[in-house]
């Protein structure tokens, strides 16, 4: 099942399943800017990553002595039991609260909260974890959503860029086989605030940048006006991926990121985790601009 909300430039549409936003379409152009989650070479849209971002080593960890085996990307990603709580014509939210299930995979008790908004050519994504547990609880937050990539006929993807706010001298952190962090880095952008796209930047995994100074990234064609701008000035660490000769882009804003390689398996260590003390709520957004 899915919801939809539009307003004079744009028609979006999230599913109730993972609260995925699905479609994101101009009412001038009828450019579909989203991802189609084709089955055969990745079957998501814009999976919503929580308490967990990336992989667990061994997929387990330990908190506080037990063990825990967390989904990678966490548990919201697929999850048929968020509840559509409020919706006008332009907006919608969904609530996740704790479960047996969730404790036995993550023992904190938790409400989870994620809104839509339209504001002019602007998709909000607003997300709002409150710690209903008697003890401090930790998690990870991000976004993963998937942009065709190329937008139009007759563009390939290496007519592509992406355009950051401001100059950059950035590396990635190499990823292991099983996708881990390792210690090892790559330069990407030396300074400069373009990142040309071409089919084999992802032969490796993700590229994973953490600490940009741009807080807004744009996908961007030589050959048409048409853009995507992804704000992610809440979030301290950003991703970019898609499958290798994949005719889509991801832009994710993350607060943390996978288990390092050499984990020992403490949750608690684990970098970018967000502390949150009982009864306290936690809050961060991003947006989607498009530009034509």
């Amino acid at each position: 099942m899915q919801h939809s909300i539009s307003n004079s430039h744009l028609q979006v549409s999230v599913l109730s399943k993972g609260t995925e936003i699905s479609s994101i379409k101009s009412k001038k152009t009828g450019v579909e800017y989203m991802w189609n989650a084709d089955s055969n070479i990745w079957n998501s849209h814009a999976p919503v990553l929580f308490p967990i971002i990336g992989s667990l080593k061994n997929n387990e960890c330990n908190i506080n002595g037990k063990t825990y085996k967390i989904p990678k990307h966490g548990f919201i990603r697929n999850n048929e039991a968020l509840i559509l709580t409020n919706r006008t014509d332009e907006e919608l939210n969904f609530q996740l609260d704790y479960s047996e299930q969730s404790l036995g995979m993550f023992p904190y008790k938790f409400r989870f909260n994620i809104s839509f908004q339209l504001q002019g050519h602007k998709l909000i994504v607003s997300h709002r974890v409150e710690n209903l547990d008697s003890k401090e609880m930790f998690f990870s937050l991000g976004a993963h959503p998937g942009f065709k990539c190329p937008l139009n006929e007759g563009e390939s993807y290496d007519d592509y860029y992406l355009e950051f706010e401001m100059e950059e001298n950035a590396v990635t952190s190499l990823l292991s086989s099983d996708g881990l962090i390792t210690d090892q880095t790559k330069q990407i952008l030396s300074d400069t605030n373009k990142l040309p796209l071409s089919p084999e930047l992802f032969n490796n995994d993700a590229l994973i940048f953490k600490a940009l100074k741009s807080q807004q990234v744009s996908l961007k064609s030589h050959k048409s006006n048409q853009c995507i701008t992804v704000d992610f000035s809440d979030f301290d660490y950003l991703g970019i991926w898609a499958k290798p000769n994949a005719p889509f882009i991801c832009i994710e804003p993350w607060l943390g990121i996978a288990d390092h390689e050499n984990s020992e398996g403490d949750f608690l260590k684990k970098d970018g985790l967000i502390p949150l003390p009982e009864s306290q709520v936690f809050t961060a957004q991003y947006s989607i601009e498009i530009g034509v």
